[in-house]
C-alpha cells in the first residue's frame, strides 16, 4: 500500500495539488468511467450546484449533500415539495440555492421520465460521449478545454429532456469527471490508467 510520502512524489495534475481532499479526488475518482445511472445523475447533479464555486467547495459538503438530498435517489428526490425546499435552504451543510436546489428536483423528475419512455440514463449520455474520437493527450493545463462540440450537444439534449443546470460547462465538467472523456495530463500518473479503465467501457 502507497503511503502518504509515496503519493506525494507522483505526478499529478496541477489542479490536484493545493489540496489533500482534491488530490485523492484526482487519485481515486476523477476520470473514472460510471456506469452507474443514479451515481452517474449524482455527480451531474453535483456539478450543478458547483457553478459559480469551486469544485473544492462542493466535495467538502459532498457528504451533506447527499443526506440532505436523500441519497441522491431520483425516486425520492422527485418527491420533494416546497417543505422539503425550505428544509434545503436552511441546511447550512449544503450550497443554498433555490434555483439549484429548484433545478435538482426537476431533474430527478426529468431522469424519472427518460426511465419511463425506457431510455436508460447512463446508456443515453455514454452513447453521445462514444461517438467523440478520442484526441491526443493533453500535454499542457492551458490545452484543456472548458467545454466542446460534444459537451454542447449532450447540453441540448439534456435540456430536451426537462434537465436545468446542464450546460455546455457544467456537461464538459461531468464528462471529465465522469471519464466520457480522459483529460488527465499525459505526464500525469492517472493518464495511463484512466485510458486502461476507460478501454473496457462499451
Amino acid at each position: 500500500m502507497s503511503t502518504e510520502s509515496d503519493t506525494s512524489r507522483l505526478h499529478r495534475c496541477p489542479w490536484a495539488q493545493s489540496d489533500p481532499l482534491l488530490r485523492d479526488y484526482h487519485d481515486t475518482e476523477w476520470g473514472v468511467p460510471v456506469r452507474d445511472s443514479r451515481a452517474l445523475w449524482e455527480k451531474l447533479m453535483l456539478d450543478g450546484f458547483q457553478a459559480g464555486l469551486s469544485w473544492l467547495t462542493v466535495l467538502k459538503k459532498r457528504e451533506a449533500f447527499r443526506d440532505a438530498f436523500a441519497g441522491f435517489e431520483p425516486v425520492r428526490v422527485a418527491q420533494f415539495d416546497e417543505r422539503d425546499v425550505q428544509r434545503l435552504l436552511a441546511n447550512p451543510g449544503i450550497i443554498r440555492s433555490r434555483s439549484k436546489i429548484e433545478a435538482t428536483i426537476g431533474n430527478a423528475r426529468a431522469y424519472l421520465a427518460m426511465q419511463a419512455d425506457g431510455e436508460d440514463f447512463a446508456t443515453f449520455c455514454w452513447r453521445h460521449a462514444m461517438r467523440v474520437r478520442e484526441r491526443s493527450p493533453l500535454t499542457d493545463p492551458s490545452q484543456t478545454p472548458t467545454q466542446s462540440p460534444a459537451s454542447e450537444q449532450l447540453s441540448r439534449t439534456l435540456k430536451k429532456r426537462g434537465f436545468r443546470f446542464v450546460g455546455p460547462v457544467i456537461v464538459y465538467a461531468w464528462m471529465q469527471a465522469t471519464g466520457m472523456i480522459n483529460d488527465h495530463l499525459q505526464t500525469c500518473f492517472r493518464h495511463d490508467e484512466v485510458s486502461r479503465l476507460r478501454q473496457h467501457v462499451s
